[in-house]
């Protein structure tokens, strides 16, 4: 198991009431409010839609850790259940549009993945080929299981992609090597304990990045050049 480093997040927003007309001045103590953040919307997605998979399993365990945070709304998105054609084509299928606004209005993103001969399974590479914009500017985590590997070959050919897509993705992952033997049949890990500071320290740091580029895109939109 994987452990990330410490990090933190951003406090709440400071917002001026009102300023005299006509100038620019810094408000007064009394002329301001704090606002509390609204929670984060955070979109954890099955990525295998394999007969007997454990990626349910592991996501379900990793949303339980995701609403024990306290910091985001979380939305399950299970490709095995989800509408998702395999055959792209220009204009996107009315059956996708339940998927695609979920996406939409996240502010962050977690993959829960296996590793198929090295690499990550085609339906995670068709949610991605389906969309653009759901994932500009947005934070994505890892949650990998596998063999001796945990999974994180498959958590290294998803960077290059979410790349393309102008994500940005976190750079400490919760991982299962073994997953047959660190996964149990009640569905949580064998050592929970450690499991759980693993998923809260990616969840801390994927926190401050939702958080941080969400006000970014609330100043401007992002720029994207073709």
């Amino acid at each position: 198991m994987q452990i990330p480093g410490d990090s933190g997040g951003p406090g709440a927003a400071t917002v001026p009431v009102s300023e005299n007309a006509g100038t620019q001045s810094r408000p007064s103590a009394e002329q301001t409010q704090v606002l509390p953040e609204r929670a984060l919307r955070l979109a954890v997605v099955v990525a295998s839609v394999r007969e007997g998979r454990l990626g349910a399993a592991v996501a379900s365990w990793f949303s339980d850790e995701a609403k024990r945070h306290g910091r985001s709304d979380v939305d399950l998105i299970d490709l095995a259940t989800a509408s998702l054609p395999l055959g792209l084509t220009n204009d996107p299928p009315s059956e996708l549009m339940n998927v695609t606004s979920r996406l939409e209005s996240a502010d962050a993103f977690v993959v829960v993945t296996p590793e198929y001969n090295h690499s990550f399974p085609a339906s995670i590479k068709s949610l991605i080929d389906w969309h653009f914009s759901q994932w500009r500017a947005k934070p994505v985590g890892f949650v990998s299981y596998g063999g001796r590997s945990g999974g994180v070959r498959a958590v290294e050919a998803l960077r290059l992609v979410l790349a393309e897509m102008h994500a940005v993705t976190i750079r400490d992952t919760v991982s299962f090597p073994m997953v047959w033997e660190t996964f149990g049949e009640n569905g949580r890990p064998v050592d929970e304990e450690e499991s759980a500071a693993a998923a809260q320290a990616l969840l801390d740091q994927l926190a401050w990045w939702a958080t941080a580029l969400r006000q970014a895109r609330t100043r401007s939109p992002y720029p994207v050049h073709a």
